[in-house]
């Protein structure tokens, strides 16, 4: 099968969950600067999402890019991935306008850790369909921030109801592991 349909579909997606996302931002009926200080956690929010929906549309591409061909299997993990994923705007702004609240941080937290998971899963697809040494098998290895990434995650959903801001602050911290870029396949790409 060809992967094109799959890889356009799923940048469709993502362009519509960000715009949705944007669309949950109101503006403030105020025009000076003490008129934004409500909306900083709705926009502090936000701006975390992007970036994970961001990362996320990056590394899809890449991981597409070490594709040669996909399968039936391929195809229901990335929906699934998808699934995850169209979840961020809701927890975004439910997030956003709690940001003290222990569940909105909590399953802010659950819905990452999941689109983790449908991530590694559809990594794991294309690596069954392709082989053991594929350029992406090759490439993710042990997969060890892909890892780190989900124990993070499991840390932070339980932390989130002992102080939000611990959790949030682990949001962050994967954010930033991911943000540093990732070679791993851009090098087996070159090679």
């Amino acid at each position: 099968m060809n992967k094109h349909r799959m890889e356009a579909f799923s940048d469709g997606v993502v362009a519509i969950l960000i715009t949705i996302m944007i669309l949950e931002l109101h503006p403030p009926s105020g025009s000076d600067w003490a008129a934004l200080m409500p909306i900083i956690p709705s926009a502090l929010t936000y701006v975390l999402s992007f970036v994970f929906l961001g990362i996320y549309w990056n590394n899809h591409h890449h991981m597409l890019q070490a594709t040669d061909r996909i399968n039936g299997a391929i195809l229901w993990a990335n929906l699934h991935l998808l699934f995850w994923l169209s979840l961020v705007p809701f927890v975004t702004a439910w997030m956003g306008r709690n940001y003290k609240a222990s569940l909105p941080t909590a399953l802010y937290g659950a819905v990452l850790i999941m689109c983790a998971v449908a991530y590694t899963i559809l990594q794991t697809a294309i690596i069954k369909e392709e082989g053991k040494n594929s350029r992406l098998a090759i490439a993710v290895g042990r997969d060890r921030k892909g890892i780190g990434s989900v124990l993070l995650y499991a840390l932070a959903i339980p932390l989130a109801f002992v102080r939000p801001w611990i959790a949030d602050a682990l949001y962050i911290v994967v954010a930033l592991v991911w943000l540093v870029p990732d070679r791993r396949i851009e090098t087996r790409l070159h090679a």
